[in-house]
């Protein structure tokens, strides 16, 4: 059965997805295709002189919250650009035990604060068993 949307934008069919949480809880056991844009502004630029050189951004899908390797699907992005908008993407195949959860995590080694925008997007397929 198909469920109303919550907002405008949005589209959500199964049981699996928490939207408080924020993890998708597989209702068995099997492959799923995971896949997350993620629209992320820095509330601070870069100041002349410090730069951002070096300063990288993690956007992960883990298990479980558990995000060692080989259990997650994980991107990285140089945080190069003065800009203040970034848009990035990750997207894979995980097994989930029945019960099992993904979740995302960004890893923000970039020393400034930022903000996940709306028109984010998180979704959780099964493959196949």
């Amino acid at each position: 059965s198909l469920s109303q949307p919550e907002r405008e934008g949005m589209f959500h069919r199964g049981p699996g997805l928490n939207l408080t949480s924020g993890q998708y809880t597989a209702p068995i056991a099997g492959y799923y295709s995971f896949s997350t844009t993620l629209h992320i502004v820095r509330r601070e630029p870069c100041r002349k002189g410090q730069g951002c050189r070096g300063s990288r951004l993690r956007v992960l899908i883990c298990v479980q919250s558990r995000c060692q390797h080989n259990r997650n699907l994980e991107t990285v992005s140089r945080l190069e650009s003065s800009g203040d908008l970034f848009t990035i993407s990750v997207t894979g195949t995980l097994y989930l035990q029945a019960g099992q959860y993904a979740s995302v995590f960004v890893d923000n080694t970039a020393g400034s604060p930022l903000t996940v925008q709306s028109g984010s997007d998180f979704s959780a397929v099964l493959l196949g068993v």
